[in-house]
């Protein structure tokens, strides 16, 4: 893991880093390092970027006092785009203008990125255990959208992940990994969803292997998810991760 720039301000530190040819942003706490801090994993939605997050980053580790690391998936941010991404782009903005369904396109695209997501997000938390010198703390995921298309493969098969944050998602392809997911889970559902039927997403949830999940939903569309639905995911979060700061209620 190479660092290419560090920044600090409001008490928080950002970090940019490359590892294996993969963008990424790292946030903790200023004047402290990663050793046995917990560690949220923050997956960015469709068409976002390592940044999309920043403010959920900074928050986590300003008011709770973990660290946050995210990166751009496949055909995002910083990574170029393949053939195949440059179609999809194009494809899918034709579709929406037509009026037409988009769900399964998508679903196929978002499949094959995760499929390349999953052990890029292995391996930062390689990097990151062996920076941290003690090891990490319990690590987090909060990702919706394509967020939770990626997230969903990789809790089912890193241990490393205790608790996730999932939602606007429910194509088909995940639901077999969604059984292997035993973790606690959140789950954020939009009911009238333009990119997500609902029908899909509920039979996502059902299809968690959790013993713990809870579902979230709210009326409104793909992008209309409450703000207090984020303070609702941080008490979550809280809950499993535990706090390593002090926290004004």
């Amino acid at each position: 893991m190479h660092f290419t720039s560090e920044t600090s301000s409001d008490g928080v530190v950002e970090r940019r880093f490359v590892l294996d040819g993969v963008p990424g942003m790292l946030w903790h706490p200023d004047g402290s390092g990663l050793g046995g801090r917990p560690l949220v994993l923050l997956g960015h939605g469709g068409g976002q970027d390592k940044l999309g997050p920043r403010e959920r980053a900074r928050r986590c580790a300003a008011r709770f006092g973990w660290a946050a690391v995210a990166i751009d998936a496949p055909g995002h941010g910083e990574r170029a785009r393949t053939a195949q991404d440059e179609r999809f782009a194009t494809e899918t903005g034709q579709l929406l203008a037509a009026g037409r369904p988009i769900s399964a396109w998508v679903a196929r695209h978002t499949a094959a990125l995760a499929e390349r997501a999953v052990p890029e997000w292995r391996a930062v938390l390689d990097a990151l255990e062996g920076a941290g010198g003690e090891g990490l703390g319990p690590v987090g995921y909060w990702g919706l959208s394509l967020g939770t298309v990626i997230g969903i493969p990789l809790a089912a098969v890193e241990p490393r992940i205790v608790a996730a944050v999932f939602g606007l998602a429910g194509h088909a392809a995940l639901v077999e990994p969604a059984r292997q997911v035993t973790v606690p889970v959140e789950f954020v559902l939009q009911w009238d969803d333009e990119l997500q039927p609902r029908e899909g997403a509920l039979a996502l949830y059902g299809a968690l292997g959790s013993g713990e999940r809870s579902l979230h939903a709210n009326p409104g569309g793909h992008l209309a998810v409450p703000e207090f639905e984020v303070a609702a995911s941080e008490g979550f979060l809280r809950r499993h991760l535990g706090c390593a700061a002090p926290v004004a209620d």
